[in-house]
């Protein structure tokens, strides 16, 4: 038996001098170097007591060791759980109590805070900085280069990724390696990467699009990667004449058009512009490929799935659709309430399957079995509609996610933490157009009858309890929060009317 992502995904490369990672730091690997650094790590692991199937939490920069750890954690045969950097004290107690990791790797300027949560669970701490090496780099430079792959197979987990759920509560999605390789294998072909590719990579690698849509498709192609912490308009730009990829979230692209130096000359080695994790604006499709030729490519995919749909490669892409199903995956759009394939043309609720389709989520049979039909089928809770030819264009949302930026929010979320407010009453959290991030998140806010809090001093509480990206961007105090018959907050009437 073997271990399929990782054979498929790193193995391979031993002997490969090619060109791999190109870092802001300076550092620069080979794919020979980089196997061996995974082996580094994935000696580390094993002896800091991971054994196949467990945990390791990975709140840590992005850095070359990042990916070597996500590398080592397929070696070992963990399951790799990337948690997002800006997340609070009380976010992570609740990720780590949930999945019970291991090992816990974070940067050096959190592990007292990491090591107190980790305490009572019984997990090891190590670090990896961005501005020293970290107890875990430390420890691989003296560790054997040479590993004994454990064996894992297609339905053995790989990553558990947790993305918000309908009660606010965040889900665990489990990911198999077949989930993850069938994906890339689909991504790689469709898109014709090869290993005379470079792709620039400014995007965050503790969720779908960075980690597996960029990382596990250059790792299977043997593409070189501009390896950026960050998004960086002045580094993009300059990485652009030699480049040939670039993926990103609408954000990016906004911001690249209001740079005159992104010109059609500059992207001229250019192949491949990829959009996703939110909607992209069909006015900001038409402004880039008139100041650059290229016509951005969109695709649509979840954590619990992965990629599902994208634009054709060779063919028309068109803007306010997302393309059609990735070969060897369904979509069909159904009636939310039968669950009956609904007539061509008519909005449904898009549900998918095949081997990209997660495994349920964990811990949460419940949840699973809510979402997860017997037939195969995950119910996305994306309302969308298809064409006479099978392309997809998406019309909304059942679920009251904000995406923002390329970063899902849960409305509930936030509302929880306002409504324990002294002086708030009750709150609605939803989110209006923006034309960098996409969605911003707007609160309405209710308080109790003589309350005096203002905009400000809600802002300043709710500053330590949520990740930055959570926080509410404007503030509207209201008298009352409009209601529907059955007494259910209509958030429609409110961005409507401050959509503005």
């Amino acid at each position: 038996m073997t271990n399929i992502l990782y054979d498929a995904l790193i193995a391979h490369h031993a002997a490969n001098d090619n060109p791999f990672l190109d870092c802001d730091d300076s550092t620069k690997l080979t794919y020979a170097e980089f196997v061996r650094r995974v082996a580094q790590l994935a000696n580390v692991l094993k002896d800091s007591g991971v054994a196949p199937g467990d945990r390791v939490v990975a709140q840590v920069p992005k850095v070359a060791d990042t990916v070597a750890l996500y590398g080592a954690a397929l070696q070992a045969g963990a399951v790799y759980l990337p948690l997002n950097t800006a997340y609070t004290q009380a976010e992570l107690s609740y990720f780590l109590e949930d999945a019970a990791p291991r090992l816990v790797v974070c940067d050096s300027k959190d592990k007292a805070a990491l090591t107190k949560i980790s305490a009572s669970l019984g997990a090891k701490v190590l670090t990896l900085g961005s501005g020293d090496a970290g107890s875990l780099s430390i420890a691989a430079d003296s560790a054997s280069d040479q590993f004994e792959t454990v064996p894992r197979g297609p339905d053995d987990l790989a990553a558990l990724l947790y993305t918000s759920g309908t009660t606010g509560r965040s889900k665990g999605a489990m990911l198999s390696h077949k989930n993850l390789l069938s994906n890339a294998h689909s991504l790689t072909k469709l898109w014709e990467i090869t290993d005379s590719d470079r792709l620039i990579h400014a995007l965050p690698i503790f969720h779908t699009h960075g980690l597996f849509v960029a990382m596990n498709t250059c790792l299977l192609a043997g593409a070189e990667i501009r390896f950026m912490a960050a998004f960086n308009q002045d580094a993009v730009i300059e990485a652009l004449p030699n480049s040939t990829i670039l993926m990103g979230v609408p954000t990016f692209y906004t911001r690249l058009l209001d740079d005159p130096r992104l010109t059609k000359g500059i992207c001229a080695n250019m192949r491949l512009f990829v959009s996703g994790s939110a909607p992209l604006f069909a006015e900001t499709h038409t402004a880039f490929f008139e100041q650059t030729g290229h016509r951005i490519l969109e695709r649509y995919g979840m954590t619990e799935t992965n990629m599902i749909t994208s634009n054709p490669y060779r063919g028309e892409r068109i803007e306010g659709t997302v393309g059609y199903a990735l070969p060897g995956t369904e979509v069909e759009i159904t009636d939310p309430d039968t669950g009956l394939m609904v007539p061509v043309g008519d909005i449904g609720m898009i549900e998918v399957r095949g081997d990209n389709v997660f495994k349920g989520y964990w811990n949460m049979p419940e949840k699973t079995a809510e979402e997860l039909r017997d037939t195969g089928f995950f119910i996305t809770g994306d309302l969308g509609v298809k064409s006479e030819d099978g392309r997809v264009s998406i019309v909304g949302r059942q679920k009251d996610l904000i995406i923002s930026g390329g970063y899902n929010i849960y409305p509930k979320e936030i509302e929880d933490a306002l409504n324990d407010i002294d002086g708030v009453l009750e709150s609605a959290v939803f989110g209006v157009p923006n034309s960098d991030f996409g969605e911003s998140v707007v609160a309405a806010i209710i308080l109790e009858q003589g309350g005096s809090l203002n905009e400000r001093e809600i802002a300043q509480i709710v500053e330590p309890l949520l990740a930055r990206y959570k926080h509410p961007r404007r503030y509207v105090t209201l008298d009352a929060l409009p209601r529907n018959t059955m007494g259910k907050v209509q958030k429609n009437i409110l961005r409507e009317k401050y959509s503005v």
